[in-house]
């Protein structure tokens, strides 16, 4: 028994220092950041909603354990297992998604929502990575089988996810999967002019939503006027990055989060900005970056083209996510509900950054490294060239 333990921690070591560790610390510095924003952030709704007050907090860290045991898990596996969950993870969305147009839980006209085990799940968030790890896969082929149409199958798994989001409907999603699938684009070499057709379809696309959805035009002439009366919550974000100042109000003594309901989600870094400061805020946007350039300089070295596209789309969409979420809070982009990844509160977006991240700890292991997972639990050591 002794001698298992002594392996399984040698293993857990070998693990350690396989991995990237700078990309590794970068995140457990994001997770920390967005539990100790969603301890501040979180209570005021949840007694708004007759809860106990850190009813969202204790929930939130139940989350984060499944995503750390997620990450390690993921990242130790093989690639080969890896495909096999991936592929079953594809058919297991897709169901869900299906499911959910009709049983779903219907929260202000649309159906995103479907309970899986008394736990609301969206399958949209979790269908993310799996996506991302497919089209990466499949881009990949057209290197190695001659006249494989990997662009047109994207284009094909694109088009039924986007109507299944469009039945929803939920077209902010709509939006990340195309800006991530042109980024994976634009890696594989697709011409220019080809993203720039995509561009002007999606603009088109937009012209007819904003003209035949009322709800999207709402939040677009929202955006466009700040004197809308419904744009209250961008108002009060604004003033709370005014109140914070450089070093903020104190933890706990902010205001905004009495006011705003989705201050624990949308707005949480609008919390960060009163309660913590200008200096605080900036931090945070450093250690998203710090990442971002961590990832693509990782890519830069990476030769296996399969995993360049997969991981360049990761990349893409933690910088969109970041991007737009600090964005809405600041007025710059209309809302539309995109989490903050490992801070903003919820289960289904913690899932998907946590398989993401796994991914990408996966594929930029260094050379020679050993499954974790796999000795722990039969007590061997045995390396594996990759």
């Amino acid at each position: 028994m002794l001698r298992l333990e002594k392996r399984g921690s040698k293993s857990i070591r070998k693990w350690w220092w396989a991995l990237d560790n700078i990309s590794l610390m970068l995140m457990i510095c994001i997770i920390l950041i967005g539990a100790l924003l969603i301890i501040t952030a979180s209570p005021p709704v949840a007694e708004r909603l007759k809860l106990s007050s850190f009813y969202f907090a204790h929930r939130q860290f139940v989350f984060l354990l499944i995503a750390c045991f997620t990450i390690f898990f993921l990242s130790s596996v093989s690639e080969k297992t890896l495909k096999r969950l991936i592929l079953l993870g594809f058919f297991a969305c897709i169901a869900m998604m299906i499911t959910v147009l009709f049983v779903g839980e219907e929260v202000k006209g649309a159906r995103r929502w479907i309970s899986v085990l008394g736990v609301s799940v969206q399958p949209s968030e979790i269908l993310k990575p799996v996506f991302i790890f497919l089209t990466g896969l499949i881009l990949a082929e057209k290197f190695s089988r001659e006249n494989f149409p990997s662009f047109s199958v994207c284009t094909i798994l694109y088009a039924l996810v986007c109507v299944l989001l469009i039945l929803q409907p939920d077209f902010g999603m709509v939006i990340t999967y195309t800006v991530v699938l042109c980024g994976q684009f634009f890696l594989a070499g697709l011409p220019i002019w080809w993203i720039a057709v995509a561009a002007g379809a999606a603009l088109s696309g937009g012209f007819i939503a904003y003209n035949f959805l009322p709800h999207v035009a709402r939040r677009i002439d929202m955006f466009i006027s700040p004197d809308i009366s419904e744009n209250f919550q961008v108002e009060k974000s604004l003033e709370s990055y005014v109140s914070g100042g450089v070093f903020g109000r104190g933890p706990g003594e902010g205001v905004v989060k009495t006011h705003l309901p989705d201050s624990h989600t949308d707005f949480i870094f609008a919390v960060a900005g009163e309660e913590f400061g200008a200096l605080f805020s900036s931090c945070i946007i450093l250690v998203f970056l710090a990442f971002i350039l961590r990832g693509l300089y990782l890519l830069y070295k990476e030769q296996n083209l399969f995993k360049i596209y997969v991981g360049g789309g990761i990349i893409v969409l933690f910088a969109l996510q970041t991007i737009f979420n600090i964005g809405v809070t600041l007025h710059l982009f209309p809302t539309k509900g995109m989490t903050l990844p490992f801070i903003s509160y919820g289960g289904s977006s913690i899932m998907c950054y946590a398989i993401c991240f796994g991914i990408f700890l996966n594929f930029t292991k260094k050379s020679g490294t050993i499954s974790g997972v796999k000795e722990i639990l039969i007590g061997k050591t045995h390396g594996t060239k990759r």
